[in-house]
């Protein structure tokens, strides 16, 4: 048996299992969790659901690694995308200004956080501006080819 055909049993398996889990979880109703009567029930299957997002998380990282390690060029190329990245994020860090505030609940934002925030805010509008502009320019390359 090859391993993709275990990984589509697998995935099966766990598909019906959270099919399973999600049905008692909503027969519990929301008044008894409220009330902590299903606390238990509910825990052991948020700890499962924990323990399927790591195994799939893992299985993500260990066969990226495997597939990078055996093509060298996809391996130039990522790394070349991740420098990328950070280049651009530290650009968005340093160009970024905090201040310190006092939030709604009494705690205050540092001037840290608040400038990790503004960086966070200029990296995603950076990020989309790039996305957008490079669909545009191939779609316009794309049509003029045609």
């Amino acid at each position: 048996m090859d391993l993709q055909k275990l990984l589509k049993i697998v995935a099966a398996v766990i598909g019906v299992l959270s099919i399973v889990f999600l049905i008692s979880i909503i027969s519990t109703g929301d008044d008894a969790i409220k009330a902590g009567e299903a606390s238990t029930s509910v825990s052991t299957f948020m700890y499962v659901a924990y323990f399927i997002l790591a195994v799939a998380v893992l299985a993500v990282v260990i066969f990226t690694v495997l597939n990078l390690v055996s093509n060298s060029a996809g391996l130039r190329n990522t790394l070349i995308s991740v420098g990328a990245f950070l280049a651009v994020a530290l650009i968005c860090y340093f160009i970024a200004s905090g201040t310190e505030t006092v939030l709604k609940d009494g705690s205050i934002l540092t001037e840290g956080q608040s400038k990790l925030v503004g960086a966070g805010l200029y990296l995603f509008y950076t990020l989309g501006f790039v996305a957008a502009l490079t669909m545009l320019v191939f779609g316009i390359k794309k049509t003029l080819n045609k």
